[in-house]
């Protein structure tokens, strides 16, 4: 990881922290766990609002009115309204993206799910995506989310990344295992 990479999600991790800590110690994580939601959608949704958080441009006073009428157009809770103005007033509003992905980490672990990201050549049924987040569940003991993503270039099969391993049964990952192994004899 890069050092400005490395150096920004430890600013997120620390405002995240902070606020899931406020937020589990007044009983308030629900409301946390929507606005984490919120927030990870509208920055997924706005080019303009990535463009402003990340500008070096735009002022503290500005970045800090943009962001309380997204707070106040979202319905975000006080404490990460607030949250959200010491960061614009500390200039730290460019690690939103991170700050809000580490609160749904942080969120997850604390309900004790775990998020498999799943990759499929063709989109999952319901009843597909079920039985894969039961068998996933009984691997790893723990409520797991699948969050999927389609991608016709596997051809046939699935690639399953949960935590540090990866599975993949994909038909284009036996093709490439298969290419190497002629590639070895001849």
């Amino acid at each position: 990881m890069s050092e400005p990479a490395s150096i920004s999600l430890g600013i997120a991790a620390r405002y995240a922290s902070a606020l899931f800590d406020l937020a589990k110690e007044g009983g308030g994580l629900k409301e946390l766990e929507a606005d984490a939601a919120a927030l990870t959608e509208t920055l997924a949704a706005s080019e303009e609002l990535r463009a402003m958080i990340a500008s070096p441009v735009v002022s503290r006073e500005d970045q800090g009115k943009v962001i309380a009428a997204i707070g106040a157009k979202l319905g975000l809770s006080t404490l990460t309204a607030n949250t959200l103005a010491l960061m614009a007033d500390k200039r730290r509003l460019f690690v939103l993206p991170q700050f809000a992905a580490q609160l749904t980490d942080m969120i997850a672990a604390e309900k004790g799910e775990v998020t498999a990201e799943v990759t499929a050549a063709r989109a999952l049924t319901a009843a597909q995506s079920k039985k894969l987040a039961e068998t996933l569940k009984a691997r790893v003991g723990k409520t797991v989310k699948l969050k999927t993503t389609v991608d016709e270039s596997l051809i046939g099969g699935l690639v399953v990344k949960l935590g540090s391993t990866m599975i993949d049964t994909s038909v284009k990952a036996k093709l490439a295992a298969l290419q190497n192994a002629m590639k070895e004899v001849g």
